[in-house]
């Protein structure tokens, strides 16, 4: 496997303050082989600009077919087409391939080779980035996002429990942290979302953003989320090429370890999700902290915080960072300044309901690491128990890399793999939540980590992985645990 940097220590230009930095003024750090016995290592490569430009290339033909294939008619890519598939949802290309026939297992089979085609792709372009422009790596950042753009949502149905759960609040009058979107079955985005009998789980202000949306039409709303979701995308990207500038560290290496990944474009831009209404609030406080806006740091991390409570964990990493204590006390004041009005508008919309964290927190995937530790220990799964041991171990890690010295950004990488950790319910887009940390820290094993959790999601849910683990008999959900979770995910996606 192809891993960047080298010795953990990126080479720095000199620069000033708020001075421009040219691209030929920062190099990247060499790309390192693993720590592995002699036998086992993988040679260290650099590639040369038709490699570089070859996997550019891979990366958007590939995206565009995935989103050609989604849009043709009903297929496994996407939820529920079968059932119900609107030309409003499918897109500007809706049956542009014509009526094409394809089963259900050459659909997974196809769509599998095109992931596995970009996570080659992705590790090209990392190893070529010394050949690759800033333009030319920007350039197809935009472009494939912009065809993800045409494509419905991929492999789940998350938007549109989004607009469920406005619809619920802004045009039924009932708070989606109290009610369902099964209590509202007439409406025509019931039959679109996934959880029916869920209370909302998102943060307040995402959900007071989303209101707005519950009076235009529902395509209207749809479209709108999208285009959305890509801005944001596009802008934390913006963000971390900022901030990598800042600190010294050459834009095209941040640029390619984020918006390149293939779960980054596949599931998570993709999928349209709401984590980047969370990441570029947090992302956007570290450019602040290091342009020694801390008043302003403060304030805008608890917005991150108000859409996703998993936000919160950057916050000791910030007080860390702004290193004085006149400095820290800002950043406190900014981030009191805004919980007070977020406070009042929850109060004021949602009363003292709270986002329904509880019930998803004992919710489990097949392949989280509780889920894992417990079906191979032999004890059913991610009990209780081992959910409850894994918090505790989540909160020492915390607690011991607040008090560790070093580069804090790199810390606050580490926390947060801790934080995936210690999940039951881990889905692959989670791992956008590190690879900005990743990509502005000076931690080679950080970015070696980010790379390994990446291919290990890849790897676990492609659509024809089911296949293969049923070949080795491996079901990390037969556990007691596991059906116990199958069992409550049923009820809440039904709504009775």
């Amino acid at each position: 496997m192809l891993a960047p940097g080298a010795g953990g220590r990126p080479v720095l230009a000199p620069s000033a303050a708020g001075a421009t930095q040219t691209e030929p003024a920062v190099t990247l750090p060499r790309l390192a082989p693993l720590r592995l016995p002699r036998a086992l290592r993988w040679p260290e490569i650099e590639l040369g600009p038709r490699a570089g430009k070859i996997a550019l290339a891979t990366i958007t033909v590939c995206a565009l077919a995935m989103v050609l294939f989604a849009t043709h008619g009903p297929t496994t890519l996407v939820p529920r087409a079968s059932e119900i598939f609107a030309a409003w949802e499918a897109g500007p290309l809706y049956q542009l391939l014509g009526p094409l026939k394809v089963g259900a297992t050459a659909t997974n089979y196809v769509l599998s080779a095109l992931i596995l085609a970009m996570l080659i792709a992705y590790f090209v372009a990392l190893a070529a980035l010394r050949t690759l422009s800033m333009r030319m790596i920007a350039a197809c950042i935009v472009v494939v996002q912009l065809i993800l753009l045409l494509a419905p949502p991929f492999q789940l149905t998350d938007m549109f429990n989004y607009l469920g759960y406005a619809r619920l609040g802004g045009l039924h009058g009932l708070n989606p942290y109290t009610h369902v979107i099964g209590q509202e079955m007439h409406d025509p985005v019931y039959h679109f979302a996934t959880w029916a009998n869920l209370h909302s789980p998102y943060g307040e202000l995402f959900t007071a953003l989303t209101y707005p949306l519950a009076r235009l039409p529902l395509p209207v709303a749809y479209w709108l989320v999208k285009v959305a979701t890509v801005a944001l995308s596009l802008g934390l990207i913006a963000i971390v090429c900022a901030c990598a500038r800042r600190l010294g560290r050459d834009p095209r290496y941040a640029a390619v370890l984020v918006a390149l990944n293939p779960i980054y474009l596949v599931y998570a831009v993709g999928g349209f999700h709401n984590d980047f209404f969370m990441l570029v609030p947090a992302i956007g406080a570290i450019a602040l902290l290091l342009a020694r806006r801390d008043r302003a740091a403060g304030a805008v991390l608890m917005l991150g915080v108000a859409v996703k409570f998993t936000a919160i964990l950057l916050l000791p990493f910030l007080l860390v960072g702004a290193q004085t204590g006149r400095r820290r006390r800002l950043m406190l004041t900014g981030a009191v300044l805004a919980v007070i009005p977020l406070g009042a508008m929850s109060l004021l919309l949602f009363g003292f309901s709270l986002p329904n964290l509880s019930q998803q927190n004992t919710l489990l995937t097949p392949w989280s690491f509780p889920n894992l530790f417990g079906y191979f220990i032999g004890v059913g799964g991610g009990t209780s128990g081992l959910l409850r041991l894994a918090s505790v171990a989540l909160v020492v890690a915390v607690v011991l890399l607040v008090r560790r010295r070093g580069d804090w950004i790199a810390n606050a990488g580490w926390a947060t793999v801790a934080l995936i950790a210690s999940l039951a319910w881990v889905m692959p887009w989670y791992v956008i939540w590190v690879l900005p940390l990743a990509a502005l820290g000076s931690s080679v094993r950080l970015r070696r980590t980010a790379l390994v959790l990446t291919v290990f999601l890849v790897l676990v849910f492609l659509p024809s992985s089911g296949k293969f683990w049923s070949l080795i008999h491996l079901d990390p959900m037969s556990g007691s645990a596991g059906q116990a979770s199958l069992t409550l995910q049923s009820k809440l996606s039904w709504y009775r």
